[in-house]
């Protein structure tokens, strides 16, 4: 008889192709929900620089170029005008004060001194006249006075004689010749009186006059030493000891009163003219320090005077050494300065590198703790200077940190570290 077999539901085969469907789906929903998707780069880590995150002192810094010159420059501007004469020295040599540079010529300034020395005698011969005149007039008087004294003396002895005829009895004389000899004499007294009055007015105004003559005489002496000092600035001296770098005049050639002719360096000490970004205009001060390198050494300088114009989008400050100069410095020499814009402060540092041109310290590549791998990490940075950022945001203290260019990397995420 035969007996009905029943199929098997769950046969290995069955069970195999479900289990194989099983994986497949777990494989696929990982890999679309739960595997790390970024992109990825093989990297050398020996052509990579890493830097490690640390706190320290931040000190903000530009690094300038500073131009030796001599601490101390005169100028030889032309006093008078004139046209050049004569070269006693050429530029380069050394000068001590007083030396002559140069000597110019101005004929309309020895007309010019002729002219106020005859003016000058001109008031000296009136001053002399007036003061002659001044003695003859006082002599006069003295005569017309002692004239006046010796008729007021007759005037008046026949005058009493006549009074004390007329006491006596007046028929001796007639009443109108007493009359006559008694106004004689007020007369004459009267007149001495006017003549007296007269004098003392007219020796006021000579005195008057006398003294604004001498006034005149004396400025006019005054101005013509002036104009004899300025014969003798037509003969250029050196006004200090040091080397005559440049003499801008030839023989024969005009300079205006004013012009810039030459100028002497004084050769006592040097500093350093310094050009500055006028970004920083507002942030460099009297006072500032900077350093530099020089024969091994380390100099400190300071700055001693900022100029406020600005040209070609630069200005300029001057800075002088802070302690004693290096020796074997010289006129000219160019020297990197560190010019420090503040003073220390405590901060996150990572170090400065090729990545900033890539990123813009928008992000960086941040090691893994193990070391083999490094991932994109947004960060935000503050101050810098040409050796350290300031890092405000997205990095810690131990923190290792790739600071070498990206510009190889693309837009990898992760970039796999390994040897060579």
């Amino acid at each position: 008889m035969d007996r009905k077999i029943e199929k098997k539901r769950w046969t290995p085969k069955k069970i195999a192709s479900i289990a194989a469907g099983v994986v497949l789906g777990v494989f696929i929903i990982y890999q679309f929900g739960f595997s790390d998707k970024s992109s990825r780069l093989n990297v050398d880590r020996e052509r990579l620089v890493i830097s490690t995150v640390n706190n320290g002192d931040f000190q903000e810094f530009i690094p300038v170029i500073g131009i030796v010159i001599p601490i101390k420059t005169i100028y030889l501007d032309a006093i008078e005008g004139g046209s050049v004469e004569h070269l006693f020295l050429e530029a380069g040599n050394f000068v001590n004060k007083g030396d002559p540079i140069l000597k110019l010529a101005n004929t309309n300034l020895l007309l010019d001194i002729m002219y106020r020395e005859a003016e000058l005698f001109q008031q000296s011969n009136n001053l002399r006249n007036t003061s002659l005149a001044m003695e003859q007039n006082r002599l006069a008087l003295r005569a017309q006075i002692l004239d006046l004294d010796y008729q007021i003396k007759q005037s008046k002895r026949e005058y009493t004689n006549m009074s004390d005829l007329i006491a006596k009895n007046e028929n001796l004389i007639a009443i109108q010749k007493y009359e006559a000899s008694r106004d004689e004499y007020e007369y004459l007294l009267s007149k001495r009186d006017l003549t007296l009055q007269s004098h003392q007015q007219d020796s006021i105004f000579r005195e008057i006059q006398l003294g604004q003559l001498e006034t005149s005489l004396l400025r006019m002496e005054a101005n013509l030493e002036i104009v004899k000092q300025n014969l003798d600035n037509l003969v250029l001296k050196a006004p200090v000891s040091g080397q005559l770098t440049s003499l801008n005049a030839e023989i024969g050639e005009s300079k205006n009163r004013g012009e810039r002719l030459g100028q002497i360096d004084v050769l006592d000490g040097f500093k350093l003219r310094v050009s500055v970004d006028e970004y920083y205009i507002s942030r460099v001060s009297i006072g500032q320090t900077g350093t530099f390198n020089f024969a091994g050494d380390r100099y400190q300088l300071a700055v001693l005077k900022v100029y406020p114009e600005v040209l070609n989008g630069r200005f300029e400050v001057d800075m002088e050494f802070v302690s004693e100069e290096p020796e074997g410095i010289r006129r000219g020499q160019s020297q990197h300065i560190r010019l420090e814009l503040g003073d220390p402060s405590e901060a996150l540092l990572l170090a400065r590198g090729g990545f900033f041109q890539k990123t813009g310290g928008q992000w960086v590549y941040l090691l893994d703790k193990s070391g083999e791998f490094a991932v994109r990490q947004s960060i935000r940075l503050g101050r810098q200077n040409s050796d350290v950022f300031e890092v405000l945001e997205g990095l810690n203290p131990g923190d290792q940190v790739i600071t070498s260019s990206y510009d190889t990397f693309g837009d990898i995420d992760k970039l796999m570290l390994g040897d060579s």
